[in-house]
């Protein structure tokens, strides 16, 4: 299997500043590799100089192809992009920004050699991330493993390797527009390993993933692999008749005993209660909902507006 052709695929996203460095650490990560290879670097929308330094390398390097959305359709789209369009036996997937170390390429093709189909790369630890990142990061995978009939590998990235016949099955029957490609690569099945790393700090720029996009990745994920938020309604509907029920106990009770309740206070706490969740529950039914408006859309996961590359002349 040494011999196989290995694709790589990187996302960018407003880059610029890093892309020398990490195409350099690339190049060499590969020149050692003595396999036939492919780079695929898709451009994400980027409007900071990216795009004309990709169409540089891809001039400059047979091996590099560089795919430009006509606008920011998001990573995920942009790992998706790569992988339909590459043609290796292995695929790694991994970003721009040098936290996913290109010097692991070797370590990470020796585990496909070995007959794995899915090489999971797992972050034990993150030079730049600190106690509540890391806090945050088991509460989500101890959230979603919690809800998912699918236990997912805590702590995995972006950053991960699938063979050919795994990319097959992603083009041909996974095409959602709502997923978590790390998690879903873990729910197809075939040979899969883990190998953990130390991601290191950005070499330069700055993450675009803020709290806002966390968020959003967090909701699509759970919404993606477990219908588990669904039943809130169910358990928050039994919750309140309990408490009715309790209620109009103690009301009798009072009356009974000629003790007349004071309703004012009660009834507006019950009723503020009772509405919050209400309102929860229809927004959860709600994002569901979106979620199967985009798919009955049918609208493409992406949009290329060129692609650029020596290869053939072309």
């Amino acid at each position: 299997m040494d011999n196989n052709k290995v694709s790589i695929v990187v996302s960018v996203y407003n880059e610029a500043q890093v892309l020398p460095r990490f195409y350099e650490e690339l190049e060499a990560a590969l020149a050692g590799l003595g396999r036939e290879h492919e780079t695929i670097f898709v451009d994400d929308g980027s409007t900071d100089g990216s795009r004309e330094l990709l169409d540089r390398l891809s001039a400059a390097d047979e091996t590099v192809t560089a795919i430009h959305f006509s606008r920011n359709f998001g990573h995920e789209a942009a790992m998706i992009a790569g992988i339909d369009h590459a043609s290796g036996d292995a695929i790694v997937c991994m970003d721009a920004d040098c936290q996913n170390p290109p010097a692991l390429l070797p370590s990470i093709l020796q585990r496909f050699d070995e007959g794995n189909d899915i090489v999971t790369m797992t972050r034990e630890e993150r030079a730049d991330g600190g106690f509540l990142n890391h806090l945050s990061s088991r509460f989500f995978y101890a959230l979603i493993n919690r809800l998912s009939d699918t236990r997912l590998q805590p702590n995995a990235s972006d950053f991960f390797l699938i063979s050919r016949r795994v990319a097959d099955v992603l083009r041909r029957d996974y095409r959602e527009r709502t997923r978590f490609l790390r998690g879903v690569i873990q729910t197809v099945g075939f040979n899969a390993t883990t190998l953990p790393y130390r991601a290191p700090q950005r070499a330069a720029g700055e993450s675009h993933y803020h709290f806002s996009n966390l968020l959003h990745l967090a909701f699509s994920s759970i919404a993606s692999f477990s219908k588990a938020p669904l039943k809130l309604g169910i358990y928050s509907g039994l919750l309140f008749g309990v408490l009715c029920i309790g209620l109009i106990v103690y009301s009798l009770v009072m009356w009974i005993v000629d003790r007349p309740v004071g309703g004012y206070t009660t009834l507006i706490i019950f009723l503020s209660a009772f509405a919050a969740v209400l309102l929860f529950v229809v927004g959860v039914i709600g994002y569901y909902v979106g979620i199967i408006l985009d798919e009955v859309k049918g609208r493409p996961l992406y949009v290329i507006e060129y692609t650029s590359t020596n290869k053939d002349n072309k």
